[in-house]
């Protein structure tokens, strides 16, 4: 996504479990979330995902995600269906352990691109030894 040009609008207010913050780019809408969707926050993440405005990618960066619950799942199913029927795509970046094991659990990372902008750095193995 070109920052170039982006603008940025954060839903929410300071306080509240659940923050969102949107950049339009020129092919890329960004959904950056940070905290817990659950039914009490979710309709701030379902206000974000509306507002977003068409583009050929709708990439929301779930790595801030401590909680997903099964009213995040269904928030984000309907936005796939609404970006898919625009021709779209919707991407789910980043989530931390627990929340990529509820896209799992409940089949979602089928349908909807999951992906890691950052690797996960590989876990050392056997005994660690101090270089000189």
């Amino acid at each position: 996504m070109s920052v170039a040009g982006a603008r940025f609008v954060r839903m929410g207010q300071r306080g509240d479990r659940l923050h969102v913050q949107l950049s339009v780019g020129d092919d890329v809408v960004g959904v950056r979330v940070v905290g817990e969707v659950d039914v009490a926050s979710v309709g701030v993440l379902r206000a974000a995902l509306w507002a977003a405005p068409a583009r050929p990618v709708l990439r929301v960066d779930l790595s801030g995600v401590r909680l997903l619950s099964a009213a995040g799942v269904r928030a984000l199913v309907a936005a796939h269906l609404r970006v898919r029927a625009r021709g779209g795509e919707l991407v789910l970046a980043d989530p931390d352990p627990v929340v990529a094991r509820v896209l799992r659990a409940t089949g979602l990372h089928r349908v909807v691109s999951v992906v890691q902008s950052h690797p996960t750095p590989p876990r050392p193995r056997g005994e660690l030894v101090a270089c000189a």
